[in-house]
């Protein structure tokens, strides 16, 4: 049923969407686009088995191999741990018996689920996209109503094209003015979740609007809705405008030419109305943010990097002051710690956050001459195939190597344990990953997350440095 009076954005992509409503307030939503990839699909698809169904629209769903992948450079579909192997051939089984595209290993646009999606014109706006992956909400940028999913939604998705959901609340953030020279979108959206929480857009799905995010290239505004999660909401997302248009169009499966005008019509009806009633809003001004670093282990346990580790005898209340303890004990720190004093074993450069060619290019751009600490091991992980093609045509991944970085095949890497990419016991990492949890990264792992251009500093510094005063050193 469509709502009535002026609709926000997620609205209007929700009515075009509803197959029914239920009596209990849940609707029957109809799924665009679903991705499945090695972590969570054996289970869904050993369920179909069972049950002895098909999926409904194999051309809806495409597999991908990201997660368990080994980056090792040269890697083939017998890299990596044994369990990785396994889980990565069950995949491909699976996609080979209900009649699913299959990106491997060694497919050319091979990548991680959340960027190939957007950079092939795979998710579009106005579109209804699930993926059983919390950080899902990155294909959001695009204009699209985004969702991470659990396995057996994931099944039902597979078996019906629709998914059972309550619609969430609406929240808009809106980023007032401009971002300072070396500020970035990770900065932002990492400055947003420092002030709301990492639990502040919980029943929510955030709208980013304002001229800040407006300005923002596609990569970073991918970069945004990808950590809406990491602020508790269901998913985020952002009205599509010319940006939008014009990094979508020409892609794979972009709308041909000769439907591209009609495509841009409708994706252009895809915005708030004025007047439309949010649950929630949040101002912020952009010209206050600052470049941040998380110290704990959510990412709403974030200061700027002029600042100090907090202390747990200031907390206003006995569960903050026991949740600052707890995590400086995880992290191995000290309050009071000046975030500059704070030195590093490893640095991770990737993830469906920040794993695109303009992250990239701005790591390399603070890179370019210079070397990696001695006491640092460095990696960089291009979140495509196509995007560590491209690094290699314009001559970034000569600038990372020359320094010192480990240059590796496209997959997720460091940004979860899930692979050989990971850190030892007690080994401290920045990471441009979008995710601190304790062992995120590797058992009794410590993280700290941070933007590309502030973790590409940090390797070559060996701890963290304010990128804003990097380029005159």
């Amino acid at each position: 049923m469509m709502s009535a009076g002026p609709r926000t954005l997620c609205d209007k992509i929700w009515d075009r969407h509803v197959v029914r409503m239920q009596e209990d307030g849940r609707a029957i939503l109809y799924i665009d686009r679903h991705f499945v990839h090695e972590v969570t699909s054996p289970q869904a698809f050993e369920g179909l088995r069972d049950a002895g169904r098909k999926v409904r629209r194999p051309e809806a769903t495409l597999a991908v191999a990201d997660h368990n992948l080994s980056t090792a450079p040269g890697r083939t579909a017998e890299s990596g741990e044994e369990d990785s192997r396994r889980q990565l051939s069950l995949l491909q089984e699976n996609s080979s018996h209900f009649g699913l595209t299959y990106y491997g290993p060694r497919h050319r646009r091979q990548g991680i689920v959340h960027v190939i999606g957007p950079e092939m014109a795979l998710s579009q706006p106005g579109m209804t996209i699930a993926c059983g992956d919390s950080h899902t909400p990155t294909h959001g940028a695009v204009g699209s109503y985004a969702i991470g999913v659990g396995t057996s939604e994931v099944e039902h998705i597979l078996a019906t094209q629709t998914i059972v959901q309550r619609k969430a609340k609406n929240m808009r953030i809106t980023v007032e003015g401009d971002l300072p020279l070396d500020v970035t979108a990770k900065d932002m959206v990492m400055g947003i979740i420092g002030q709301i929480g990492f639990a502040g857009g919980t029943g929510h799905v955030i709208e980013f609007s304002g001229k800040a995010i407006r300005d923002l290239s596609m990569e970073g505004r991918l970069t945004v809705a990808s950590m809406a999660i990491e602020a508790g909401a269901r998913s985020g997302l952002i009205a599509p405008d010319e940006t939008t248009f014009a990094y979508l169009r020409d892609r794979p499966f972009a709308p041909r030419p000769a439907e591209w005008d009609r495509a841009v019509e409708l994706w252009s009806s895809f915005y708030s109305d004025d007047g439309a009633y949010y649950d929630s809003e949040i101002r912020f001004p952009a010209d206050r943010i600052v470049p941040m670093v998380t110290w704990g282990t959510n990412p709403g346990e974030v200061v700027p990097v002029t600042g100090k580790v907090p202390d747990p005898a200031a907390a206003k209340t006995e569960e903050e002051r026991a949740a600052i303890a707890a995590s400086l004990k995880y992290m191995g720190l000290e309050a009071n710690t000046l975030i500059s004093d704070i030195r590093l074993d490893k640095v991770f450069i990737g993830s469906c956050t920040n794993g695109r060619i303009e992250d990239l290019r701005q790591a390399a751009a603070v890179v370019r001459g210079r070397v990696v600490a001695p006491h640092i091991a460095a990696m960089v992980v291009p979140g495509s195939s196509h995007v560590k093609q491209q690094a290699e045509q314009e001559g970034l991944a000569d600038i990372f190597l020359k320094a010192g970085f480990e240059w590796r095949e496209s997959g997720c890497s460091m940004c979860i344990g899930l692979n050989a990419d990971r850190l030892g016991p007690g080994e401290r990492c920045a990471s441009t990953s979008n995710r601190n949890f304790e062992g995120r990264q590797g058992d009794f792992g410590r993280t700290h997350l941070v933007s590309p251009a502030m973790a590409a500093a940090a390797a070559i510094a060996g701890q963290f440095v304010d990128v804003r005063t990097w380029r005159t050193h």
